[in-house]
């Protein structure tokens, strides 16, 4: 029976792990930062090695942002510690960083719905899919992806949502299609004219539109 689906903004539950770092209690890990935690089918893989060499490298970007990165795999704690040293070898790498969950009788995949019923290994259980869940420091759930195992994940995009939803999370705005870091953002309907000056200092450009409607207001990013 797999777990209760998890909808943006529920409290991400908590759960106690063996990992390539020793056991950890999730929250007691996570402490006051953001997490990123992001699964994967099986060790020793070449698509799930990819993807872990590139986090690695990724990981001071991670801190800038306050975001502490975990993985999860379905082998036990001595294969994570051999696939290390390939992954290290593979992406050039002098140390590893964040740690593996081992999750090898998959109670992890089916408590966060994280199995691709698509993808079998050879004992004909179903593999995990390429999940990713962003959590907050409050332990909320922000951001939820799931990607299928043939198919390797984009951490710069993950990298830019985070930053999408850091900088949402405490400023009147949005973030438009393709957005990156520094630039313009659209400042939100629910934003009072009266109340621009103060809170966009730099002015805003209002969008005219065939409907007259006056919703899309573009401010650069505050």
């Amino acid at each position: 029976m797999s777990g209760k689906a998890l909808n943006i903004g529920d409290q991400f539950p908590n759960f106690t792990a063996e990992t390539s770092e020793g056991h950890i209690d999730f929250y007691d890990w996570m402490q006051d930062s953001w997490a990123i935690l992001f699964s994967h089918p099986a060790d020793y893989t070449p698509v799930c090695t990819t993807e872990l060499a590139r986090v690695a490298a990724l990981v001071p970007e991670f801190q800038r942002r306050g975001v502490k990165p975990i993985a999860l795999s379905c082998d036990n704690v001595e294969s994570h510690k051999g696939w290390i040293e390939d992954i290290k070898s593979f992406g050039k790498l002098s140390s590893f960083a964040y740690p593996i969950i081992a999750d090898d009788k998959r109670e992890l995949a089916l408590k966060f719905n994280m199995l691709d019923k698509d993808e079998i290994n050879a004992e004909g259980i179903p593999l995990t899919c390429r999940a990713v869940f962003v959590v907050d420091d409050k332990k909320k759930l922000r951001l939820s992806i799931l990607y299928p195992a043939t198919t390797g994940r984009n951490f710069d995009e993950i990298l830019r949502v985070i930053d999408s939803l850091q900088l949402t999370q405490t400023k009147s705005v949005a973030t438009p299609a393709d957005w990156k870091q520094g630039g313009k953002c659209m400042v939100l309907p629910t934003v009072k004219a009266e109340d621009v000056p103060k809170l966009f200092p730099d002015g805003i450009e209002t969008i005219e539109l065939p409907s007259g409607k006056s919703y899309l207001r573009i401010t650069p990013q505050p």
